[in-house]
């Protein structure tokens, strides 16, 4: 059972929530987290090409979470006009808000990870190669926590902004930039692995028609080549933009296969 908090749980102390459009109610957080003490979390970036955030990759997947012991925190990121780095600087936020809010909101600091569809799978993605380890001399309290995930939760997942990215994506966070090469290697997230990158679950459709399956397949190749444990799963058919997936049938499999993953990992 989740505990009662704000919906909308702002990101930023000084940067007033849009009133209107796709980035009403943001940069925000809505939490949906679980009673008691020491749980895990898992932060949630829904798709939407960077231009919006699609509703059933937000509460529906937090709710699952819940179900599975997870506490859930759905991010309500900027999107276009927004360029980057406004949605990666979000995403860092939050996964430092949810360790600094620990206590309060009952986490565990060494399970925070975060999980991302489609473009917020690049959200997702880039939080876990472009993270710090916090500002100790910062005068916000927020800022000197780490900002590396514990886990990444790829699905279908946006990777690249060279040649297999979603051109809707690549457009709608680099705008003016997007053919920038130095700008493009940088979002790249398959070029930014470490041996430090967090352990990794992706899956993906093979003949996905809107982000090429490639995306993910690239990535487990450089998770593999820097040894950072993952589990990839693809199946041969599916529209993209699955979310749950509860209608497909061989998808439909990646709810419960993440989960025995989050396990073996003992992340819950």
């Amino acid at each position: 059972m989740s505990a009662n908090l704000d919906k909308n749980f702002s990101l930023w102390p000084d940067v007033m929530l849009d009133s209107h459009g796709n980035n009403e109610a943001c940069p925000s957080l809505t939490p949906y987290v679980l009673e008691g003490n020491g749980n895990p979390v898992m932060i949630v970036c829904p798709g939407g090409g960077y231009g919006r955030r699609a509703e059933h990759e937000g509460e529906p997947v937090a709710r699952w979470l819940n179900r599975i012991g997870v506490s859930a925190i759905v991010l309500n990121y900027r999107v276009a006009p927004y360029r980057h780095p406004v949605p990666m600087n979000d995403a860092l936020r939050a996964i430092r808000l949810a360790r600094h809010h620990a206590v309060e909101w009952g986490i565990d600091t060494s399970r925070v990870g975060i999980l991302g569809f489609s473009a917020g799978g690049h959200l997702a993605s880039t939080a876990g190669t472009h993270y710090d380890q916090g500002n100790p001399v910062s005068e916000d309290q927020v800022e000197r926590e780490s900002s590396r995930p514990d886990v990444m939760v790829l699905c279908y997942p946006v990777i690249s902004m060279g040649a297999y990215t979603h051109e809707g994506s690549r457009s709608c966070l680099l705008g003016e930039q997007q053919e920038d090469q130095a700008m493009i290697e940088l979002l790249s997230n398959e070029l930014q692995i470490t041996e430090q990158t967090p352990p990794t679950f992706l899956w993906h459709t093979v003949d996905d028609s809107a982000v090429p399956v490639e995306n993910a397949m690239m990535f487990a190749e450089g998770l593999q080549r820097n040894k950072v444990p993952f589990d990839l799963h693809l199946f041969e058919s599916g529209n993209h933009g699955l979310g749950l997936a509860e209608q497909h049938n061989e998808a439909r499999q990646w709810p419960a296969l993440c989960e025995a993953w989050l396990k073996r990992r003992r992340f819950i």
